[in-house]
């Protein structure tokens, strides 16, 4: 296969990523770096900050030298009208118009639904803390190449309070589970081919349990548990369901992926 050149969206402000490294958390764009390396030596990765609009105006221009965009997680809701919000969905609608291939994870997802039209919502039945249990693919997932060789449901790392409510146009439903209809999902906008999930096939387990023990009194503070012994019986089951899954079948969205734009 050829040498990838992808760009990697980051999708948390700088702040945030500084606490994660101060309590020795990896940030997503590092997270998702090391999970490639997976399956592909040969790539190049560029990574931008849009919600900072440092050298965007340097980035923009070279949009059409990448073979994809992998636009990852964050701690936003994107409905809060927020600068460091409405500049990452001002340029996903400028790689749009240049990049023709592209991965959404999580945020990535509320991102490029809400650049291309579509809405999110907080989501009505409950929130993924650092597992979605029960993902079912659809009919049209089945047939998708982003789910080859993927358990047809299965339980994935995820962290998300917020949910898709509106698709854009012509959209795909690929997966869906109790808490979020809308799991996976295919849509064109621009000349991107948009693959979006709500959940982190890119993130560990381990990485699921690190956040959710840093974000202990922020999880209690918004009653996702009623107490700190209900978070350790989480974190249990995490680890619990984690021996279960192999790492290849958890991943298996993103190589996927990197093999569909590999042999374009």
């Amino acid at each position: 296969m050829k040498k990838l050149k992808l760009l990697v969206a980051e999708g948390n402000v700088p702040e945030e990523n500084k606490y994660f490294k101060s309590k020795g958390i990896r940030t997503h764009t590092e997270s998702l770096k090391e999970s490639i390396s997976n399956y592909y030596s040969d790539f190049e990765i560029d990574v931008v900050r849009p919600t900072t609009n440092i050298s965007l105006n340097e980035v923009i221009p070279n949009l059409k030298k990448y073979d994809g965009l992998v636009w990852g997680g964050s701690s936003l809701n994107i409905y809060n009208n927020a600068i460091e919000i409405t500049r990452q969905i001002d340029f996903a609608k400028e790689c749009f118009k240049h990049i023709k291939n592209i991965l959404a994870l999580c945020w990535g997802l509320q991102v490029t639904v809400t650049a291309a039209g579509g809405v999110v919502r907080k989501s009505k039945n409950g929130t993924h803390i650092g597992i979605a249990k029960n993902i079912e693919i659809t009919e049209n997932g089945i047939k998708h190449p982003i789910y080859k060789n993927k358990d047809k449901v299965f339980t994935t790392p995820a962290f998300n309070f917020d949910e898709v409510e509106t698709a854009p146009p012509n959209s795909i439903h690929l997966s869906k589970n109790e808490i979020n209809f809308i799991q996976g999902l295919n849509f064109v906008t621009g000349i991107s081919n948009v693959w979006g999930l709500q959940y982190h096939p890119e993130i560990t387990f381990d990485k699921m349990v690190q956040l959710i023990k840093t974000r202990k009194e922020k999880l209690l503070k918004k009653k996702c548990f009623n107490s700190a012994e209900e978070i350790e019986a989480h974190i249990e089951d995490i680890n619990n369901e984690k021996i279960k899954i192999k790492k290849h079948q958890r991943m298996a969205e993103l190589k996927n992926w990197l093999d569909y734009i590999g042999k374009k």
